[in-house]
């Protein structure tokens, strides 16, 4: 069995959704994500791998049919309004230094006033506290000094895995800060919308990269928000490219011209979640065509 890393980057409602489609296309081209030999998430993504670690099928996430693991009834839309979480584009990352630019710059952000309580109760509800047996790693900043710690990772403290997530998708300034011993925490887009280098050099046969916060080079259209994802692809070209020279080989998704569409400008807007999945199952399929890309998946 191939073992294949999965990296699942930040994004909001719309980079949850977008999570979902691709996912989901992924398993009907034969790939399940449930079987990752490692994950990382970040923010959005952080959500996205307890779900799949909790042995959420990728259909499961795109119907939204998950939401039957809950008790209280709410529609997994709904709920992610109030819980996904995106990287401030203010807060680009500078590359692989340890404490980056946007790290950085999340310590000069004013805390927000939003609880990520949520995000603890919907993770705990579905995924529990204990973390899986398989390799799963969640990004988050540490305010004190902006660098970024990968929880679940062997070294880094030592919590539940659902206040680690609402770690990773504290935004700076929107969410309150979550607190884990003596340190605060804040998003780990502000170091990476998808902190792919963490596993560069694992010795794994492939990664596998959602970036919901750039965009492909068949969706440079004219949009307000181009600048920011211009800027979120550049960031994870140094990524894959020093994934590639470590010896790794990459498949990165990022939205399409349609997928951007779908997803419109509101990161957190729930009405759109339907459309973003179907168009980024969409896409995915048509990347699905190229046989280079089954290769890498299924070898």
């Amino acid at each position: 069995m191939r073992r294949i890393g999965l990296v699942l980057g930040a994004g909001g409602v719309a980079g949850q959704a977008y999570h979902a489609g691709v996912l989901s296309a992924l398993a009907d081209g034969g790939w399940d994500a449930r079987g990752a030999e490692v994950l990382v998430g970040t923010s959005a993504g952080s959500i996205t791998a307890a779900l799949l670690r909790a042995g959420v099928a990728p259909s499961a996430l795109a119907s939204g049919s998950y939401r039957t693991l809950r008790g209280d009834g709410r529609s997994a839309p709904a709920e992610a309004a109030e819980m996904a979480a995106a990287a401030a584009p203010a807060l680009a990352a500078a590359g692989g230094a340890r404490a980056s630019l946007g790290g950085q710059l999340s310590r000069l952000v004013p805390a927000g006033r939003t609880s990520p309580g949520g995000i603890v109760t919907m993770v705990r509800r579905i995924a529990g506290d204990a973390w899986s047996d398989r390799p799963t790693w969640i990004c988050a900043v540490r305010r004190r000094d902006g660098r970024r710690v990968v929880f679940g990772r062997e070294g880094a403290p030592r919590v539940p895995q659902s206040l680690a997530v609402a770690a990773s998708c504290a935004i700076p300034g929107y969410f309150t800060p979550v607190t884990i011993g003596d340190e605060t925490y804040v998003d780990g887009g502000a170091h990476s919308p998808t902190n792919l280098d963490l596993l560069a050099g694992q010795g794994l046969d492939a990664l596998v990269v959602l970036s919901p916060m750039s965009v492909s080079r068949g969706g440079l259209g004219r949009r307000l928000d181009l600048p920011a994802r211009l800027l979120f692809r550049a960031t994870l070209a140094r990524e894959v490219l020093g994934a590639r020279r470590a010896g790794t080989p990459v498949l990165s998704l990022q939205p399409t011209s349609d997928d951007l569409e779908a997803m419109g400008l509101n990161a957190m807007d729930p009405r759109r979640w339907a459309g973003t999945v179907r168009a980024a199952q969409a896409s995915t399929r048509r990347r699905l065509e190229d046989p280079a890309v089954r290769r890498l998946l299924t070898g």
